[in-house]
């Protein structure tokens, strides 16, 4: 499998618009790989997109991506499906104002979660069915597996999460790999299907300390409930027992620039840019 990190940041770009702190000066001065985008994964042969942030077109562009059959979701945060607009602007037949037929996209929707889709609205009506009415996508839900050709899609919800948030694995060929980019506490590892991957992508976590302003969380924050601590992060993935560990979803709260990532790299673990290229055979 092939596949691209299109964005390696979180819930916030770097550089932050009107922010002064030294990551996003350097990321405004420096460009790429300093610069972060929110977060997608793209997988290549099976035009497999998964998210949308609001950077998405930029991305794609960026990248040289002419090609996307399928999009798949985590789950209905902001920064993940924010960018759902980017399907309009693939789709549309501006002379008509419908979609253009060998332009539709197929979303891959866990039917669990398409169950919260229809509180996302436009002016003209849910998002979804603005989409599918206008002929730019149509809608494939399944349960807990779906298949395009040869790659098995799984989707494991985080449990307790509601709304839903889902872990993805894909399998392929022999090769597995698990997308956990956000919100996975408690992570489900008792499930098999995460066990010994090639490819662990996952968030690091909520690092305690070097953060913005000498900010530490306390032990109530909210953010205690949906992310583990980078160091459980490690514990988990050694459980795991992943050959390769690749963080993404890194944000810009975490005050670390593109530097200091590689500095913390070891031979199987390390962190994702905008742009990078990962290969399971």
């Amino acid at each position: 499998m092939e596949l691209t990190v299109l964005g390696s940041g979180g819930c916030m770009p770097i550089p932050r618009p009107l922010c002064n702190c030294g990551i996003c000066r350097e990321a405004r001065e420096k460009g790429h790989p300093f610069r972060r985008t929110g977060p997608s994964l793209f997988i290549h042969g099976d035009n497999l997109l998964i998210d949308t942030p609001a950077e998405i077109g930029t991305q794609l562009n960026r990248e040289g991506i002419c090609s996307l059959s399928h999009i798949l979701f985590t789950h209905l945060d902001p920064d993940h499906i924010e960018g759902l607009r980017v399907i309009e602007q693939i789709a549309l037949d501006f002379r008509t104002w419908r979609g253009i037929p060998e332009k539709r996209l197929t979303l891959l929707i866990p039917r669990a979660l398409m169950e919260h889709f229809g509180e996302i609205t436009t002016v003209y009506g849910p998002w979804l069915d603005f989409l599918e009415d206008s002929g730019f996508a149509v809608c494939r839900e399944f349960d807990s597996t779906i298949r395009l050709g040869e790659l098995k899609i799984t989707a494991i919800r985080v449990p307790g999460s509601n709304p839903p948030v889902f872990i993805f694995v894909f399998e392929k060929q022999g090769a597995r790999i698990v997308y956990a980019p956000c919100d996975i506490k408690p992570f489900p590892e008792s499930r098999q299907q995460v066990r010994h991957p090639d490819l662990l992508l996952i968030q690091p976590g909520m690092f305690e300390q070097g953060l913005a302003g000498d900010f530490r969380y306390p032990e109530g924050h909210v953010s205690r409930t949906t992310l583990y601590t980078y160091d459980d992060t490690l514990a988990l993935a050694e459980r795991l027992k992943a050959d390769r560990v690749v963080f993404i979803h890194l944000e810009e709260y975490w005050h670390r620039s593109f530097s200091d990532y590689m500095a913390m790299e070891t031979d199987n673990i390390t962190f994702a840019y905008d742009g990078m290229p990962l290969a399971i055979p």
